[in-house]
């Protein structure tokens, strides 16, 4: 059975001391939930305050990115080892953003995703069109090509401890969010190719989850739907009280 998951990317906000008030108050409104999984990923300098603040609690914590390599000159950059001492469980790999704002391509993040798996750690990999490539037609070409070139090389054991965000770029922080039969489709077409790749059983044991503005008053419908097993949210995860709305929708 699949996981139903509801993560939480806050980017580059919060302070330390802002971060660790919103986990407590988030630690304690949603000490009642058993049926889904929540993680959050901070700031790389807020992580292991975050941590120590959730350990033994029902919440996982994440990292944004991550180096493929183990150590070496690579200023300002911080490696799965890093990740694995503080301890967080999930590292977010393959982000719209990185691809977009920072240039990342798909045989980097090909190398993050098999770093982060060799050394433990639990991957959110992220793939999504821009709005020009969906209207040209070109949704599932691009989806396709990310998928196949991110995952190439990992094995059916470590298939499992991936878990896939569908993002269109044209929905990410501009309040528009993907029709839901539209984020059903991408999750579906998805979901079918991992059978290509590995086999039915093992795509069905992959949580796909939707990412692109996020809200109360969409999750419902969003996470209603077959193939979508949770979220990746963004802005509406800053506020404790604003995502334990989603998170118990």
């Amino acid at each position: 059975m699949r996981k139903t998951i509801i993560a939480g990317n806050w980017k580059m906000n919060k302070t330390i001391a802002e971060s660790v008030s919103l986990v407590k108050e988030l630690k304690k409104i949603s000490a009642d939930v058993r049926n889904r999984e929540i993680i959050v990923c901070p700031a790389f300098t807020s992580l292991s305050a975050v941590a120590a603040e959730l350990k033994s609690s029902n919440i996982k914590v994440g990292a944004q990115n991550m180096h493929f390599e183990k150590n070496g000159a690579f200023t300002g950059e911080i490696s799965a080892l890093m990740l694995k001492d503080i301890p967080v469980d999930y590292v977010i790999l393959g982000h719209s953003e990185r691809r977009h704002v920072f240039g990342e391509g798909d045989e980097l993040i090909n190398k993050k995703v098999k770093a982060a798996l060799l050394n433990g750690l639990n991957s959110i990999f992220c793939v999504g069109e821009t709005l020009k490539e969906r209207e040209s037609g070109k949704t599932k070409d691009v989806i396709g090509n990310q998928v196949l070139k991110g995952l190439k090389d990992v094995s059916k054991k470590d298939i499992r401890k991936v878990v896939i965000a569908y993002e269109p770029v044209w929905a990410i922080g501009t309040g528009k969010t993907a029709a839901p039969e539209q984020a059903e489709e991408a999750h579906l077409f998805i979901r079918k190719l991992l059978g290509k790749i590995f086999d039915d059983n093992t795509s069905n044991s992959v949580s796909i989850l939707y990412g692109g503005s996020v809200k109360p008053d969409n999750i419902k419908e969003l996470i209603a739907k077959e193939n979508i097993d949770g979220a990746l949210v963004g802005g509406a995860s800053l506020d404790a009280k604003i995502f334990y709305q989603i998170i118990k929708c």
